[in-house]
Order: structure tokens, then sequence, then C-alpha cells
């Protein structure tokens, strides 16, 4: 049972050919001044969080490759490791622990020389983290890593007068330029601002990365043609709040503006939105989005609560009948729409009848993909201070609950779609398999949604690829597929 996108999202222990998508202006054009056989050291890295922070993670791994140093596969086969870190929640910062004291370990063992944290949870704990792991040789916060290079010279140079590089955030976000990517070569994620102006009552981002900070348009359509040049058929626009953009250089949201432009970019295929507040969503951003040629009918929505007491609480500054009225004009004005949303469940004070209105919520949108999230304790967080706490097994149960009828409106929408005609992209092949493969519908985002089993009937098939296919079955949240390309 999918519980959530976070869940979904693994640690990545990045290296080595097989799994970094090299970008041809790294490898080609900016070739590495060293030589590739004396590289000024080598490193693993750790990728850890959202596709925020791949992107950050990507950022540095092209620094250093530009700056001379070699990334490989095995962290006990590198000169230092670099663990990029979750600080959102607990269940985050317990698998961003585990990595940096796994890597502690190795040092210890005398396997690797040193341990750079960066990150979330670095900027969100400074230098408590150095008091409580002091093995940790340097920390690198959010804004910190255009410094990434720097600070492994140090090491390696073994100055260690500063061990710490905490940036305030920027007025504008900074460029996501020359990335080493680590998602597969044909998608990528296009972050188009940073941080984020809401309080939600729950969230330390604002606290992690500052304001919200939109990227300049130029910019971010000069990285959108850089990753269609490398082969990227898929765009994921991320960022912490996407419809707020523009909204903090003048007043007005800009995203209708830019996805119009994003959309005549040259050789991509799918634009896929993520990470919409359901605020400054107009039929103009709608329209924009039903009549795009590359944006796809997907739009990603957290919506945490449909109870207004609750949602007051959680200071989402929306209530249910808005909701509603905005989940009805997305409907009615895009054709064959696909919503994700998430939900929390246990939030301080959450009565039965509130979750109750939350069941019947979610139960009438019949919502195509949902993730339920437990309520994390956050000490640092307005959340933390309010009364009627639940016990962690009251919180769990509502979340199985509420997943259980979410489990059977994604299982009657994939029901839905036997019969149906639909391009599926291409992923990656069934190991051990030559004529089965592994895509998504424009329902499925990366990592987080469902997947469509494809049986190649002609001729082969390549990653990347938009194939038409007929769905033959459905099989819990994924669908199974015969592809008719000839």
């Amino acid at each position: 049972m999918h519980n959530g996108r976070w869940a979904r999202e693994s640690t990545k222990v990045v290296g080595g050919e097989g799994v970094l998508a090299r970008s041809p202006k790294l490898t080609d054009e900016y070739a590495s001044p060293a030589d590739p056989q004396t590289p000024k050291g080598s490193y693993s890295f750790v990728s850890l969080g959202c596709p925020k922070n791949t992107v950050d993670s990507e950022r540095m791994l092209g620094l250093l490759q530009l700056d001379g140093y070699q990334l490989v596969r095995e962290p006990d086969e590198s000169d230092f490791v670099i663990v990029n870190t979750c600080g959102f929640i607990e269940q985050a910062r317990a698998e961003s622990f585990a990595a940096i004291d796994e890597m502690l370990e190795l040092k210890r063992q005398g396997k690797i020389r040193g341990v750079i944290v960066s990150g979330c949870l670095a900027e969100r704990q400074k230098e408590q983290l150095l008091t409580d792991r002091p093995e940790i040789d340097s920390l690198v916060g959010v804004f910190g890593r255009e410094h990434i290079t720097k600070v492994a010279d140090r090491l390696l140079g073994n100055m260690v007068e500063q061990r710490t590089v905490f940036q305030p955030a920027p007025i504008r976000a900074l460029p996501d330029t020359d990335r080493l990517r680590i998602t597969p070569r044909h998608f990528a994620y296009l972050k188009i601002s940073e941080g984020c102006d809401r309080l939600c009552t729950f969230c330390a981002i604002p606290k992690m990365r500052g304001k919200h900070a939109s990227k300049p348009k130029e910019t971010i359509l000069e990285e959108a043609r850089q990753l269609a040049a490398q082969g990227v058929r898929e765009l994921i626009v991320v960022a912490q709040d996407t419809t707020y953009y523009g909204i903090d250089i003048d007043g007005q949201s800009h995203l209708t503006e830019l996805l119009r432009e994003l959309d005549q970019v040259e050789g991509l295929d799918w634009i896929r939105l993520m990470y919409f507040y359901p605020m400054y969503i107009d039929q103009p951003l709608l329209e924009t989005i039903a009549s795009a040629k590359r944006i796809i009918p997907y739009i990603d929505i957290p919506l945490q609560h449909a109870d207004d007491t609750m949602l007051r609480r959680m200071a989402r500054r929306v209530t249910r009948s808005e909701t509603e009225a905005l989940l009805e004009s997305m409907r009615r004005t895009i054709p064959n729409l696909s919503i994700r949303t998430t939900f929390i469940t246990g939030f301080p004070g959450e009565t039965d009848e509130q979750f109750e209105t939350l069941m019947e919520f979610v139960e009438g949108q019949k919502f195509e993909r949902a993730g339920v999230f437990t309520y994390s304790y956050e000490g640092d967080t307005p959340a933390a201070k309010l009364d009627g706490h639940l016990p962690e097994e009251v919180k769990a149960e509502r979340r199985d609950r509420l997943m259980a009828v979410q489990q059977a409106n994604s299982f009657a929408w994939g029901a839905a779609q036997v019969g149906r005609r639909m391009k599926i992209m291409i992923d990656r092949r069934v190991p051990g398999e030559e004529h089965a493969w592994v895509g998504r519908s424009t329902a499925d985002a990366p990592d987080v949604d469902g997947l469509v089993f494809v049986t190649q009937m002609g001729r082969p098939l390549s990653v990347g690829e938009l194939v038409d296919c007929e769905i033959v079955a459905s099989k819990d949240y994924d669908l199974i597929a015969v592809s008719s390309a000839r």
C-alpha cells in the first residue's frame, strides 16, 4: 500500500557510469580540467529526500566534476563521502542520521578520510549536529552548496579551521545549470523557485529553505533547453510552492506565463506539474494547461485536510468549499486530469468527527493518486504548541483507514483504464525479460505513483520512448499494457 510521497523516495547512493545520466555539457564541452587519470580526489555521494533536494545534489555533483573530483560508486573506495540530507519529518531525519552514522563508521575504520554533511538537516540543526556527531568533518547548509568544491579542498588539505558553510537564502533562486544528473537520462526535475512564504503550522521548510525566491524566467528556460539537449523527454516542474511563482517579484503570479514558454521548448514530450498549493490557481492557468502541447493532464496539489477547523489549525488559508470549487473547476477545464494529493492524519486536536469529514471528502473526490502521512511532531513548529496531541497508534490507525478509502479509489481508476489506448513513457526493462518493460502513464510521476508493465509485441522498445499501448489489465496500483509499436 502506498502511504505517501516521502515513503517511496529512497536513499540514492550515486556513482559510476551505470547510475549517472551525465550531461554532455559537463563531460564534453566542459571536460574536467584535471587529468582524468589523476583527479583531485575521489568521493561518493548519498542523496536523500525530495526532488528539490535531488536538484541540489545534482548541482553539487556537477560542480565537483568540473573541479576535477572523481565520483565513485562504493563509499569505501573513495577519499570522502557527501551525505545530502533531508530534515523534513522524524522519519526523514532518522534515515539521514542512519546514512551519516554509516559513513562515520567507515571513517573510524580508516576506509575513508572524511564525511561532509549537506542539505536540510544540516541547515536545520547547524552546529548542534557537530556537537552530537563531532567526527563530521564539514557541514554545508542548503545555500552553501555552491561552495562544495572549496569544502572538499579543505578536507583533503587537512585544513580544519572552518567546518561549516551556511549562507543566507538568496533573493532569487540559485541557478541549477551544469548538473550531473542522478535521474535516468530521459526525465529530470526543474526547480523554478526556492523556499516558501506559507506558514503552515506543521511545516519547518521555511526554517530550512527560507522565504520564497523565484528563479528568473530566462534562467529556467535556459535550464529546460539544456536538459532537453541532454535527451530529457519528461520535465518535472518542482518547487516548495509552484503556484506562488513570481509573487515575490511583483505581487503577481507568473506561472501561467512561464508554462506557456516552457511548452515551446523543443525536444520535450511531457511537462509534469508538481507541488501546487491550492491558491493562485485561476482559470487562465488551467486553460493554459488544458491547451498545451507538452504539459500533461497531471497536477500534484497537496491538500492536507478537508475539515475547516483542521485547515485553520494548520494555517492552510483555504476552506473545504473553496477546495471543492477549485477541484471541480480543474476537472471541468482539463480533460482526463489526474490529481495527486496528500493528507495528514492525527493532527493535534483532530476529533473523530473531523477525521470522518476527511474520509467522506476523499471517498467523494475519487482522487486518482493520494498519499497519507501521520502527523509528525516537530518541536520548532507552531503545531507543537497546539493542544490535543494524539497517540501514535491513533494517527496510524486513521492513516490506514484513510488509505483503504483511497486504495479503493485508485484501484477503481485503474480498472476503468482497461481497454483504453494511451502513451506510455518507457523507464526500463524488466530484469531478465527480453520483451517486458516498465513504464508510466501521464497519471504516474516517478517514484511516487503507479507503474505500467508493458509487453513488447512489435519492434524493440527503448528507454525514454513514448509508446502507443493498449491497457489490458490492472493490478493494484499498476497497469498492464501491450505495446503496438511497429
